[in-house]
């Protein structure tokens, strides 16, 4: 069997149910919907009387209710009642390669697989073979915690992208896979579109996702400047940062009960929950969208966040006339801001052209935190500071009074790499992979704790 080792990844033991329903199976990551109880509540309509991964998670709009620890014990005795009870198909040593179109139009490829969690870290300025791509907020972890921690069973709604602009990975192994018949293909709940997997298990196949992520990990290797040893970058967390935090911290805690009961090396090697169920996405798949997320904020004066960002990050404002204006130009630019604010009475739009070099929410939001920081407040309020999907948003917020809209750029895909190589991991809320019905869905699961 071909060994991934060198490139952090396991072939993973694939679990899926008998006669697969994709519609009532599959549900929507966790973390979406999170102030939405009436998405979750149809979502259990759906999956009403049947087996679905909604029994196998916590969607988080529930993490703050009274009954969240009954809610863990009863999705722990599910997990176990399913395996019990053969809802899955014996366990399958393969990828899959899976193809899902969403409600818009768009495609996405994907390669499922499992990591090492050794090669993996989320802390900043990390040299792993896989890293974060944004802050981690170290509350979040505990939680999830509790729910990972001895449960029979994982299901990922982690993305983790691979910087592969000739498509020799996912692509590629999709070309091969597609050969045969798929294991599944159906619809997904709510708007989720539809998804269709095919195993990747042939030696063919295997040896030339190992010749991919070679050449992958030749073009991302690098001297780290710190220890002067080779070292390469070879997969950033597009999605579902907290929940490998939260599978890193897991295992660090068991890997210690482990060593403590003197575990063999290959004991530990071996051990299921040093791997962690994923996706594998191509930042240039032409499915993915990576859409910004912009700021707004509130009780503060206009120009004088104007001013701040000029001051920190160098460029000249220009006042132009309309939304669409300044969205065109904020559009066009590589690191250029557009300001909406109330002025005299008077709607501004304000361009900013910056010379970042860096993708331009990595330097905006360290500059906005430190305005906040000292900006004086506007009628006894606060300055205060929100994260928007959507431009029509930002212009409806930013027509109040003390109310300044921030639109960012589009991501620049060919600096998302080498910033977070040279940065650290992006600020909070700097991406969004899609809309929120476009995130991955829970499928593929794989045995964790006996």
């Amino acid at each position: 069997m071909t060994d991934f080792n060198r490139y952090g990844i396991k072939i993973p033991e694939i679990l899926l149910p008998e006669n697969i329903d994709t519609a009532t199976w599959s549900v929507v990551a966790c973390d979406q919907y999170t102030q939405d109880r009436e998405y979750w509540k149809k979502a259990e309509e759906n999956a009403a009387g049947k087996v679905s991964t909604l029994n196998l998670i916590l969607p988080e709009v529930y993490l703050n209710d009274a009954d969240k620890p009954s809610r863990i014990q009863e999705i722990k005795k599910t997990m176990a009642e399913y395996i019990e009870n053969n809802v899955f198909s014996p366990a399958a040593s393969e990828f899959m390669y899976i193809e899902r179109t969403t409600a818009y139009g768009r495609t996405r490829h994907g390669l499922i697989t499992s990591i090492d969690l050794d090669s993996y870290e989320w802390k900043p300025f990390s040299n792993a073979l896989i890293r974060a791509t944004e802050a981690t907020i170290l509350d979040r972890i505990p939680p999830r915690m509790e729910i990972r921690r001895g449960a029979p069973v994982e299901s990922p709604h982690i993305m983790l992208l691979a910087n592969d602009p000739e498509h020799v990975l996912v692509e590629a192994a999709g070309e091969k896979a597609k050969a045969e018949p798929p294991v599944y293909d159906g619809p997904l709940m709510q708007n989720g579109g539809s998804i269709t997997g095919w195993a990747v298990k042939s030696e063919e196949s295997l040896a030339s996702i190992k010749e991919a992520l070679e050449s992958l990990f030749k073009k991302s290797a690098y001297t780290d400047p710190e220890t002067g040893k080779e070292t390469s970058f070879l997969f950033a967390v597009g999605d579902g940062n907290h929940s490998l935090a939260t599978a890193k911290s897991v295992w660090e805690e068991h890997k210690a009960k482990l060593i403590e009961n003197g575990a063999t090396t290959e004991e530990i090697e071996l051990c299921p929950v040093k791997y962690a169920l994923v996706e594998i996405v191509n930042i240039y798949d032409t499915g993915l969208t990576f859409e910004p997320i912009h700021r707004v904020i509130f009780n503060a004066n206009g120009k004088n966040i104007v001013n701040a960002v000029q001051s920190a990050l160098g460029g000249t404002p220009a006042e132009v006339g309309t939304q669409e204006e300044l969205k065109e130009a904020v559009h066009s630019s590589k690191a250029g801001f557009g300001f909406s604010f109330i002025e005299d009475g008077k709607q501004k739009y304000i361009f900013l052209d910056t010379p970042v070099t860096d993708l331009a929410v990595s330097q905006l939001q360290p500059c906005l935190d430190e305005y906040l920081k000292a900006a004086v407040n506007v009628d006894g309020k606060k300055a205060e500071i929100d994260y928007i999907h959507g431009s029509e948003e930002i212009f409806r917020l930013s027509t109040q009074n003390a109310v300044t809209g921030i639109l960012l750029p589009p991501v620049a895909k060919d600096s998302f790499f080498a910033t977070i190589n040279t940065r650290g991991p992006l600020p909070r809320k700097s991406f969004s992979m899609g809309e929120a019905d476009e995130k991955r869905y829970y499928l593929e699961c794989r045995r964790l704790f006996s």
